[in-house]
């Protein structure tokens, strides 16, 4: 009887040893899922956030064209032809909402000049100039007087600050404005390509209205119209 009371002690610490033996085998297989746990939800939450950044860039890229396309563009002016309205590397902010060209505006448009063929509006050349007369208008420059008149009207231009200059032996210009159109000229009449030379511009080719000038600093304020 001893033996079996042995045998059946014997039976239960062997029993007691396996249950003892597989405790830290199973708390080591949770501690693993745990691990493995934490690292999945980390995973998650780090592409959760990279997504979130990718949306919010992409979000505020089409804004950013949006704002563009239609409510105010920023550009830099190229060359004297504004002088000394506007210089060279000004930089202007420009309207674009609701915007239509009157008489003495100072505007940016895309010309219809061979550089602009097959472009987009990221790519294309655009100019700065002053409207001298909208569709239906008359015009009729007089270089020997340094004259500019719109419907027999003479242009007061403060803005000038020399004569004009006669092209070749051209003294005398005139035209009809075709409804949709502008004619356009730069302050700096010795120096500007515009309507003299490419003809009156199409209305739709007008990008808006330079409204400031916020480049360089000490030259910061709006840009003077004559309207």
């Amino acid at each position: 009887m001893d033996d079996s009371n042995n045998q059946e002690r014997e039976t239960q610490a062997a029993d007691a040893e396996n249950k003892g033996g597989d405790a830290p085998a199973s708390a080591e297989n949770t501690g693993e899922g745990a691990e493995e746990s934490a690292e999945g939800k980390k995973k998650k939450s780090l592409g959760r956030e990279i997504f979130e950044w990718v949306e919010a860039i992409a979000l505020a890229v089409v804004v950013a064209m949006f704002i563009r396309s239609f409510i105010f563009t920023v550009v830099r002016v190229d060359g004297p032809s504004m002088n000394y309205t506007l210089a060279d590397n000004d930089r202007l902010v420009v309207w674009r909402l609701g915007y239509e060209p009157r008489q003495g505006d100072v505007i940016i448009f895309a010309p219809d000049i061979q550089s602009n063929a097959n472009t987009n509006m990221f790519n294309r050349i655009y100019w700065v100039k002053r409207v001298i007369a909208t569709g239906g208008q008359h015009v009729e420059i007089d270089y020997s007087t340094n004259s500019v008149y719109v419907d027999g009207e003479k242009l007061d231009e403060p803005y000038l600050h020399e004569d004009m200059v006669s092209p070749g032996n051209v003294t005398y210009y005139s035209v009809d404005v075709p409804e949709g159109q502008l004619f356009l000229m730069g302050d700096n009449r010795n120096n500007s390509s515009d309507s003299r030379a490419i003809g009156p511009v199409d209305v739709d080719r007008v990008v808006g209205k330079a409204v400031l000038r916020f480049w360089p600093f000490d030259t910061f304020g709006p840009v003077t119209h004559n309207n």
